[in-house]
Formats: structure tokens, sequence, C-alpha cells
């Protein structure tokens, strides 16, 4: 029986995720379109960004898509990345999570996204490309 059915909205744009060293301050090329995260950790500055805005100089790994939970999601329900993870996984799709206040992304490689909104789908997911 599946965790949590959702509605899962497919951004427009291709995503890079990329590494900085810890304390480098946000570049302003990160910080722009639709959708972009920065996480600061110990040991990394990571960024995942749209890749049209990613330069040249900056080693990231580019062709990523993004799926939007659509929410707000309650921070009392469970299972919600699970629900969306486990038949990724079965169908042998990587996935490159984020959360947010109100709701949460799934990144997936653009080479399987037909893929993965096949497994989502079949898992009874709504899919808005």
């Amino acid at each position: 029986m599946p965790l949590a059915l959702l509605t899962l909205t497919l951004l427009d744009d291709r995503y890079a995720v990329c590494r900085l060293d810890p304390g480098t301050p946000p570049p302003q090329w990160a910080m722009q379109g639709e959708f972009w995260s920065l996480t600061q950790a110990h040991d990394e500055l990571s960024i995942v960004c749209s890749e049209k805005y990613l330069p040249s100089d900056v080693r990231g790994a580019s062709g990523w898509r993004a799926f939007r939970f659509e929410g707000p999601l309650d921070f009392g329900l469970f299972g919600i990345i699970a629900s969306v993870a486990e038949p990724l996984a079965n169908a042998g799709v990587g996935i490159f999570p984020i959360a947010t206040h109100e709701t949460d992304y799934m990144l997936v490689k653009e080479e399987q996204l037909d893929t993965a909104v096949q497994a989502l789908t079949a898992y009874g997911h709504a899919v808005r490309t």
C-alpha cells in the first residue's frame, strides 16, 4: 500500500549540483532562476542551481531535472520522501532530495526522467510535466 500519494510538478529548467570549499561566500550566479539551493556544511558549500547559470570554470554534475512536491506539506506527515524514493529506487532511478520549510523537491538525472515519471505514476502519484 502506498505510503502517501502526492502531486509532483516537473520544473522546466535543467539543474546542476556542485560543491565549493567550506566558507566560500554564496556566489550570485547560484541564486538565480525559479529554484536554487545552498547548503553550508562543515566541509563544503553545496549548490543546486539552474545549469544555465553555472560558470564554465566551476565543476558540477549537470543534467538534473527537479520535481516539486505540491504543498505545503505538514510537518506531522511521515513517509513523504519514502513514498517517492521507494518506487524510484525500485526502478533504478538515483535521486537527490532537497527539503524546504513548505515542501520537498526531488532531482533525477534527465536520462532517467521517463523512467522516473513511469515509476511515480505507477505507484499512484500524479505527475505534472
